[in-house]
């Protein structure tokens, strides 16, 4: 038995333990060998790509007249959105612009009171801005103020997140590394050199290999996530293999094969 015993179990050991997943698959931002490398204190320049609407975004839109903004103050035109209501949307997997804000439809356009509709497909917040000014005057004679937001970065994280869903981020941008921290992190057997990101363009959807190991990624184009973003983390083959993330897990696992075996063995001689 003891023969059995050593010849069944030590391969078990080395695949459990060999099995475990290493600090270098898990700890984001690493110099790689094969990239030049980049210290701590360098100054890492990067270009945040101007935004273009597209169809399913969601904008906000508030107008004011020189009336309003006197009588009011500058920031009394419009429903406030107060913490309450955007904790309760988070909380519900909810959308607070998507009851006050305009989408835009698959034509381009979002649907404006009075106005109507003003198409702003592949335009940026600004000039969408400026086409929604030029709109208002034909019907409003006195100087207007318009304000108008992307109605925050909605997102879909899926696969090995501790906290996998979809989200909404009342700001105008975030880093793949925001929104991933918001999913609550990537599980240890994530594999992070190939997340997937799946984009929307205006001409369709691509499919982008990131690797969050290499330190590179804070200057390339996918650093800055994007509204309507989706990231996949697939698991790593250890996941299939059933073994430990760590050593005291993997330990673990083999300290309990030995018992069972031990105690299948014993039943069986008697």
């Amino acid at each position: 038995m003891r023969k059995f015993l050593r010849v069944g179990l030590i391969p078990l050991a080395i695949l459990l333990i060999s099995s475990c997943v290493s600090n270098e698959k898990i700890i984001y931002l690493q110099n790689l060998e094969e990239n030049p490398p980049i210290s701590e204190d360098s100054l890492i320049s990067y270009e945040i790509p101007e935004y273009r609407l597209q169809y399913n975004d969601i904008v906000d839109v508030n107008v004011q007249t020189i009336e309003q903004l006197i009588e009011n103050g500058f920031n009394g035109g419009g429903p406030p959105v107060g913490n309450q209501q955007m904790q309760v949307a988070g909380q519900s997997g909810g959308d607070i612009y998507y009851m006050t804000g305009y989408t835009v439809d698959n034509n381009g356009n979002i649907r404006l009171p009075i106005v109507g509709e003003v198409n702003v497909e592949n335009k940026t917040i600004d000039e969408a801005r400026v086409a929604i000014e030029e709109r208002l005057k034909a019907f409003v004679k006195t100087e207007l103020y318009v304000k108008v937001k992307l109605g925050g970065i909605r997102y879909s994280a899926l696969g090995e997140f501790r906290r996998p869903g979809k989200f909404v981020v009342l700001q105008d941008r975030m880093t793949i590394f925001e929104a991933i921290a918001n999913a609550g992190d990537l599980s240890p057997v994530a594999k992070r050199d190939e997340i997937l990101l799946i984009r929307q363009y205006p001409n369709g959807t691509k499919l982008h290999k990131i690797d969050l190991l290499d330190r590179h990624i804070v200057e390339s184009p996918f650093y800055f996530i994007q509204p309507n973003d989706q990231i996949y983390a697939e698991p790593m083959k250890v996941r299939e293999i059933g073994a430990g993330e760590n050593a005291a897990q993997s330990i673990a696992l083999v300290i309990s094969a030995i018992t069972a075996l031990a105690l299948v063995l014993n039943l069986i001689n008697r």
